[in-house]
């Protein structure tokens, strides 16, 4: 069962599809990754709707998501896709660990990539010169928790 959420999970994300996303969630499920640690289904669905809409507004004609090697506790992806902050593309490599309920439902979520490789693409010359450095990190992890916030409340999440 769980392979089956994580294959549907990623099969959603390939079309942006956030609200398929958030439905793979429980209510008390948690993520973490480079950018974001998120606490329940309502910041986690924020974050993948926040995303998808930025994909589809500003490089829906270059995104591309590919997941391999999935299990029922873990998956690879790679994401192809314009940052759209800068403008600049890139090519995210992922390492996905998942643990879920007995319903099937994901409940924990932890997404590790090399931050320093998606900084260079993402952020060009400061990535590159910073993206090693806790400084780009903390920088970068505060960034995405405001606009998630901003997100959020324009919502009225």
């Amino acid at each position: 069962m769980s392979r089956n959420t994580i294959e549907a999970f990623y099969a959603a994300f390939a079309k942006l599809d956030a609200a398929s996303m958030a439905r793979a969630y429980a209510e008390d499920a948690r993520f973490d990754d480079e950018a974001f640690s998120l606490n329940g289904r309502r910041e986690i669905g924020g974050m993948w709707s926040m995303l998808c809409e930025a994909t589809s507004a500003k490089g829906r004609d270059v995104w591309r998501l590919d997941a391999s090697a999935i299990t029922d506790t873990s998956a690879h992806w790679e994401a192809h896709y314009r940052f759209s902050a800068t403008g600049r593309m890139v090519h995210n490599i992922i390492e996905a660990k998942f643990e879920f309920n007995d319903a099937g439902l994901i409940v924990r979520q932890r997404d590790s990539f090399d931050f320093w490789r998606w900084s260079r693409q993402a952020l060009g010359t400061p990535g590159l010169l910073l993206g090693w450095t806790p400084f780009l990190k903390n920088k970068v992890r505060a960034t995405a928790a405001g606009n998630l916030k901003k997100y959020l409340a324009a919502r009225g999440a």
